[in-house]
């Protein structure tokens, strides 16, 4: 059998959807390899990998935690992502530096679909993963079943390496299709190795051909041993599953249940023997090795009293306490189990580790002593698709929550922060709901600042349908010189999306022309709010005639006449409002197409079409014009109906008239805002 690597750091990222039990695996982890005294629970709160006060108030992950661990006398890091989708930037850049991964899902074939993204992304960066079918202690469904919908949605062929063993219907152990060998699981201990059941071993020889043929699908000489009916010797197959399992080209399938730590001890053993090193990974990213240290940032997390720390794979060569990397000297070096740190003097190419007090790190970068390097296929940032408009309860607190989100967003780089001038708003970007809401929790607890948040402002706009030729006359004496202006103008409307123009026709000196410039600076200022209160858009103004007086006109008087038109002119072009278009797509599985096409529909979409999703099997993209208000929460809708896995993207595209009692409820809402 193939020991892979023995006694080299190596690193796992155990990933897959909420509920999927990932967390509770990892407790298993640790306290099976003595990296804690004893388990923790979701119920008593003491979990390694739900320290944050927001992932125990809503007992679930919601940031990378690192665990580190030794098993049979190899050196571990396990990192535990969070398995919402609000989530997922995280997930996939811890996924970026692990040797392997470990998708956890549960025995329902139902719940198989929400694994579909996080496969496609490993699949797409040729990560090797194995997948756990976790809580099989409770499981309703027969393994097969749950394999077969798991298989729809991975690219790659999953190999099926251990078969339960039942009685009645509690499963009690399993049969190891390589070795051939049973064993029963004992609470708090190893399995014990038992006789085969007589009535599992066709079930067994059937589930082992199916293994062997897949194998064979990748290796010419295992594809003869089948096709001559040779017996493969059981070392071969080892490597057979290794060699392949390290090219991405199969996705080992075990099975267990976490927090009864069955199966558990042979997923770490499966880990040891086919997880490949360190080297081996680095080649994969393409990131290249030249005699220095190099080290990746794959987290950076704010503390209250230790300041930053950059969670952080070592690539290659050493990294010492106090050493310079891209500039910045480290401040400390520390082993990581969860929240507790220890401290280290050096860390070797495989670590995972703590880089403490540093404060120019990113996410994503890759650091060496004589600077640092772009990294290679570092996983895009999400696009943001849910907001909210947040402010500080008090203004003196103004400062400190813009230093708080510029945190909260080095932290996780799926939020975004947007200052909208026009609205007067502070927008908070985010995923989704949920994310948005730790993120305020964040705030409120971590940065120690009070934030209220409150659905966006839409960006209305108004125009007109008609034309009007306004006269306009300002007068004012009040001894010495007195003002005097008066003006002409040809109010017309533009095309959509032509903005505003300005133009004049004076002849005969009617206006001297240096007054000009002053009554467009009038019609200007009037534009940001017209007569239904919004800024008024695709509208031209024309100067064609006009009166000046040689003493009294001035440019303010002119400025102040251009301004008077405007205001006793615009109501009478028959004003109309715009809303602000978006094109939005959406991407689901195609089983769930004609309910998204039902929830455009029920949001005043316009269905442009829908197509096949370009690289993803059996999932469609449906494209369509939507109002902006009505997108805002639209993924919390979109989410419920594809089971958590749909999303959408989009872009501002064009400005459309809104008429009749949601135009009316907009203009009187907009009305007492102002009062």
């Amino acid at each position: 059998m193939s020991n892979g690597s023995a006694g080299r750091p190596r690193c796992a990222v155990l990933v897959g959807p909420y509920l999927s039990g990932k967390t509770s695996l990892l407790e298993s982890i640790l306290h099976i390899t003595g990296a804690t005294q004893r388990r923790g629970t979701v119920k008593d709160g003491n979990m390694v990998g739900d320290y944050a006060p927001e992932a125990r108030k809503r007992q679930m992950s919601i940031e990378v935690v690192a665990a580190n661990t030794n098993f049979l006398g190899d050196q571990w890091t396990f990192l535990d992502c969070p398995g919402s989708i609000e989530f997922a930037q995280d997930a996939y850049n811890a996924c970026m530096v692990a040797d392997v991964a470990v998708v956890v899902c549960e025995p329902e074939p139902d719940r198989a679909l929400a694994v579909s993204p996080l496969l496609r992304f490993l699949d797409e960066r040729r990560i090797p993963h194995m997948v756990f079918i976790n809580k099989l202690d409770a499981a309703d469904d027969r393994v097969r079943d749950v394999l077969s919908a798991l298989q729809a949605v991975s690219e790659r062929p999953l190999v099926l390496r251990q078969v339960p063993i039942r009685d009645g219907e509690t499963i009690t152990g399993y049969v190891d299709l390589i070795s051939e060998r049973a064993y029963r699981y004992q609470p708090g201990k190893e399995s014990a190795l038992v006789a085969l059941p007589d009535e599992m071993r066709e079930r067994e020889q059937t589930a082992r051909q199916e293994l062997l043929e897949t194998l064979a699908d990748f290796d010419d000489k295992l594809l003869e041993q089948l096709l001559e009916d040779t017996a493969p010797a059981k070392q071969d197959i080892y490597q057979y599953l290794a060699k392949t399992f390290h090219a991405d080209n199969v996705v080992p399938v075990l099975i267990g249940a976490g927090e009864r730590d069955h199966g558990v001890r042979r997923l770490l053993k499966a880990l040891r023997h086919d997880t490949p090193e360190v080297g081996v990974t680095r080649a994969r990213l393409g990131i290249e090795a030249k005699g220095e240290a190099v080290v990746q940032v794959c987290k950076t997390l704010y503390a209250q009293h230790t300041g930053k720390l950059a969670i952080a794979r070592v690539w290659h060569g050493d990294v010492k306490e106090g050493m310079t990397l891209k500039g910045e000297r480290l401040g400390s070096l520390v082993r990581l189990v969860g929240q507790q740190q220890t401290k280290i003097q050096m860390a070797h190419a495989g670590e995972v580790v703590g880089l403490g007090r540093v404060e120019g790190y990113k996410t994503g970068d890759v650091l060496t002593p004589t600077g640092g390097a772009v990294p290679k296929n570092w996983p895009p940032t999400l696009p943001p698709i849910y907001a909210l408009a947040i402010h500080a309860e008090n203004r003196s607190d103004e400062v400190k929550l813009s230093g708080a989100l510029q945190r909260l967003v080095d932290e996780d780089a799926s939020y975004s922060i947007e200052h909208n001038v026009e609205m007067h708003q502070l927008l908070l970007w985010g995923q989704g709901e949920q994310h948005l809401q730790i993120g305020l929790d964040r705030l409120r607890g971590k940065y120690n600042v009070a934030v209220q948040g409150e659905r966006p402002l839409t960006a209305y706009r108004e125009t007109i349908r008609k034309g009007v030729e306004q006269h306009a006359r300002f007068k004012r004496q009040s001894g010495g010189h007195g003002q005097f202006a008066d003006i002409h103008v040809d109010i017309k409307p533009l095309q959509r999306g032509e903005g505003f123009s300005f133009g004049e026709r004076i002849v005969g000196g009617a206006i001297p022309r240096n007054f000009i410039p002053a009554v467009e600076a009038g019609v200007r200022e009037y534009l940001p709010r017209g007569p239904l209160g919004f800024p008024v858009v695709d509208v031209a103004v024309e100067l064609f005639d006009g009166k000046f007086h040689a003493v009294d006109s001035s440019d303010m008087a002119f400025k102040t006449a251009g301004r008077m038109a405007m205001s006793e002119g615009m109501p009478l072009c028959n004003p109309v409002l715009l809303e602000p278009i978006l094109l939005v797509t959406i991407f689901v599985p195609n089983e769930f197409t004609a309910g998204a096409q039902r929830l455009l529909s029920g949001r005043r979409g316009q269905i442009l079409g829908y197509d096949a999703r370009a690289g993803w099997n059996d999932w469609d993209q449906v494209q369509a014009h939507v109002p902006q208000a009505e997108v805002n929460d639209m993924i919390i809708e979109l989410r419920s109906l594809t089971r958590g896995v749909g999303t959408f993207e989009w872009k501002f595209d064009h400005l459309q008239e809104l008429t009749g009692r949601l135009a009316d409820d907009v203009v009187k809402a907009r009305a007492e805002a102002a009062q």
